[in-house]
């Protein structure tokens, strides 16, 4: 194992993944707080959040949480959010690909979206010069993804039993601290300016679609308009 590998260890994730740790946490108490406002029971919240692990899915599930429950409605909508981690596992599985499957697929599921971008972006990065598969030492990459984990449904529990913290979140204005992340995020995937066209039509695409299509539809149409504009560039070269 070269000195570069040994560097990128379960440690070393960790310490890459507090920044953003600090960014989900609010987003889990205020998870909470409004699964509580629904009637939401502790233990089915806690089911939800460690079985399904994505936030997105978990906050639209919630607002469409009534008597009679919509379950085929939620089913659906739980994922055309989450198809978003197809595209996700497709991006990153050459970088995970001389795994056995029977270390993929656990991998996979912690693979949240703050994991991902942190994941990928070290990949691409340490990918020149050598093969994707020591790109991404699965201990680096577990060290990353794992945290958010515990983080998300043990924060949205808070936020379940102790609903007066949400009055500290607003006062202090950590509900920023989540978009912000991202562009942080996205910042470290720049990739010079072969990348603001792909971007840009990602952007345009999902906010005409969220403006002019009920639900949330936006979500794939934004990846996939993305995707196909990067396929065509890299087809001619660009």
């Amino acid at each position: 194992m070269t000195t570069h590998q040994h560097s990128l260890s379960f440690s070393r994730g960790v310490k890459d993944a507090i920044p953003l740790l600090l960014a989900v946490a609010p987003y889990g108490v205020i998870l909470g707080i409004q699964a509580a406002s629904q009637g939401i029971p502790p233990w089915q919240l806690g089911l939800m959040t460690s079985m399904n692990f994505a936030g997105g899915s978990e906050f639209a599930a919630i607002s469409l949480w009534h008597a009679p429950l919509p379950v085929l409605t939620i089913v659906m909508l739980t994922f055309l959010i989450n198809s978003r981690h197809i595209i996700m596992g497709a991006a990153i599985a050459p970088y995970l690909k001389h795994l056995p499957l029977r270390k993929i697929l656990p991998a996979l599921f912690l693979m949240g979206d703050e994991g991902w971008a942190v994941s990928y972006a070290s990949a691409v990065r340490n990918a020149s010069g050598m093969p994707d598969a020591k790109a991404l030492p699965l201990a680096y990459y577990l060290g990353v993804c794992f945290p958010f984990y515990p983080v998300w449904v043990l924060f949205s529990l808070a936020g379940y039993l102790l609903p007066s913290v949400q009055d500290h979140i607003q006062s202090l204005g950590l509900a920023m601290a989540f978009p912000a992340i991202f562009i942080v995020l996205l910042k470290g995937m720049w990739r010079g300016n072969q990348t603001i066209l792909p971007w840009c039509t990602s952007l345009l695409v999902s906010a005409a679609t969220f403006i002019l299509v009920p639900g949330y539809s936006y979500v794939l149409a934004g990846a996939f308009s993305g995707m196909l504009v990067a396929w065509l560039q890299a087809r001619r070269g660009v």
